[in-house]
């Protein structure tokens, strides 16, 4: 891939991406980058700056991500062998109670929903047993080596504007739990910007993780007094749920697309999702519409339609509880078969399923040597369950509201199950096999679209990391009670044609402000020759892409 820039039809709110040859990386929040840096100075390797990053990410952006929520991940270690060959995928999600059931489920949400919040909407946590996974398989550094800067934030560090509006925008969810209200609402207000947060008890939740390693967290303290917590809140989640967890480790998915090898996390992992789009998309040439065409945009959205609506037939669920048709839906005859019922105007007769707008975070790190992690973590919606477990300070997830209580889907409700998945990211090698991009975003159900927008940018358009994560995004949703009809929000930026052009063609288009898109892209690109590095940053978040 070329990081030689061109012109992407549209203005740049950064002038030019960041170059670099001594490792990168790539985050929504400067203290998550900063960490990671410091860990590859260090002379640490990727997997080691990715862990470090995380961890502070779980104490500096509690809004997104945490001890209580997920991790998925995949890594290219130049020097492994196994079945994925030098790419591994990290599943580090959890199971439903196995006290809870279908009709009781049915009973606690709304009878249509499960739970979106509250003790009932949580699943077994992945992400702590997911880090210490990641830094077995491919770090050179201890957990306990790295845990020391997201330590030192959860005994205070400085609230950003950013965290400070997210804790505005939830407080009534957070008052709601005294567990939750004293740590995000001291005095029973929201934090000032620049104020210091403390988070003593998460502090010492990860220093006895430290110490103790995951079966601390998952077969001792930390599990027992989350799940007494849970008991005393009329959870269904006990400690004897965290007792098997473990992170599935596996080969990655993958398809071609333009001759590279896109790589994206496996089940329960919608990452399917964004591969099978992006086999649609090859059928038509995209080169030649230019980044900036209504007809790319529109040819873009018909196939993340047909590819969610693949997602909502066969699902990308818990593989224990039945297979999905992964190797159909990734093949190219049935790509084809997809992209002919692509035509001029928008389709509003594809089963749409339910949407999950998601909230989470993404950040990425690749090091002097070409090892490269993409990783993504979550505690579903912002601030999850809205619980903090008692005096362990860890943020509990929502993800039991990912399932489906009809009991026709394959997503349906059990116990003891995974629910499927939003999270998922990429790696991308060039026609030569040479580990090349490493990418993702959050956005729950946005990221397969806004990861297809991504990687088109760079393979079809010739836009560098930072041109391509700045392009006006759009997201195409189903339409609130119409079923089968979707809307497509547009960035304002694109313009009263460009949205004319689509609502044309058939789209119920709806237009933004001219940055309204929550994305938080990240992109490192490595030239194979040189081993320069490129790195984009959306400029949507407070992030940034910064190397050595």
């Amino acid at each position: 891939m070329s990081t030689v820039s061109k012109d992407s039809g549209w203005p740049r709110r950064r002038i030019a991406p960041v170059s670099a040859e001594g490792g990168m990386v790539a985050s929504a929040h400067p203290l998550v980058t900063s960490t990671g840096l410091r860990v590859l100075a260090d002379g640490g390797n990727a997997v080691d700056a990715a862990v470090a990053s995380a961890l502070v990410a779980a104490v500096v952006m509690p809004e997104m991500c945490g001890l209580g929520g997920d991790l998925f991940a995949l890594v290219h270690d130049p020097e492994a062998t196994g079945p994925g060959g030098t790419v591994t995928s990290f599943q580090g999600s959890g199971i439903s109670p196995r006290a809870a059931s279908l009709a009781s489920m049915r009973e606690a949400g709304d009878g249509v929903h499960l739970p979106g919040r509250g003790p009932l909407s949580v699943t077994v946590p992945g992400a702590v047993h997911g880090w210490f996974t990641l830094l077995e398989r491919h770090g050179t550094r201890t957990f306990a080596d790295l845990a020391g800067p997201a330590i030192g934030y959860a005994h205070g560090h400085p609230v950003s504007p950013v965290l400070v509006g997210f804790i505005t925008k939830f407080a009534d969810l957070l008052a709601a739990a005294p567990s939750s209200a004293r740590v995000f609402l001291p005095g029973g207000r929201p934090p000032v910007p620049g104020s210091v947060l403390a988070q003593a008890d998460l502090a010492r939740t990860l220093e006895l993780v430290a110490a103790g390693g995951p079966e601390v967290f998952y077969q001792g303290e930390i599990a027992e007094r989350i799940g007494a917590f849970m008991a005393q809140a009329g959870g269904a989640l006990s400690a004897a749920d965290f007792k098997d967890h473990h992170t599935d480790v596996s080969a990655p998915l993958s398809t071609t697309y333009r001759g590279h090898r896109v790589f994206q996390t496996c089940l329960p992992s919608q990452g399917l999702v964004m591969l099978e789009a992006l086999n649609i998309a090859e059928r038509f040439d995209l080169a030649g519409l230019g980044a900036a065409s209504p007809e790319r945009t529109h040819l873009l959205v018909e196939a993340t339609k047909l590819a969610f609506a693949d997602r909502y037939a066969h699902c990308c669920g818990d593989a224990a509880f039945g297979p999905s048709p992964v190797e159909r839906l990734l093949s190219k005859d049935w790509a084809e078969e997809r992209a002919s019922l692509i035509g001029r105007q928008a389709r509003h007769d594809v089963p749409a399923g339910a949407f999950d707008p998601g909230h989470t975070t993404y950040l990425c790190v690749t090091d002097r040597d070409g090892m490269m992690v993409s990783l993504i973590q979550s505690v579903a919606a912002n601030f999850g369950s809205g619980l903090v477990a008692g005096d362990t300070g860890v943020v509990l997830n929502n993800r039991c509201q990912a399932f489906s209580l009809d009991e026709a889907s394959p997503n349906v409700f059990a116990p003891g199950k995974k629910p499927m998945h939003t999270l998922n990211c990429y790696l991308i090698a060039d026609p030569q096999g040479r580990m090349s991009v490493v990418g993702g975003t959050p956005g729950g159900d946005r990221q397969p679209q806004w990861n297809l927008q991504v990687i088109t940018g760079l393979l079809d358009h010739g836009l560098d990391p930072q041109q391509t994560v700045e392009q006006p995004l759009w997201i195409s949703s189903p339409s609130a009670g119409e079923d089968g009809r979707f809307t497509l929000t547009l960035e304002g930026r694109v313009g009263s044609e460009y949205a004319a052009a689509l609502a044309e063609r058939g789209h119920d288009v709806s237009v933004g402000g001219d940055w309204s898109a929550e994305s938080g892209a990240q992109v490192i690109a490595r030239d194979p020759v040189t081993g320069v590095l490129t790195g984009g940053s959306d400029p949507r978040t407070e992030g940034s892409a910064l190397g050595l």
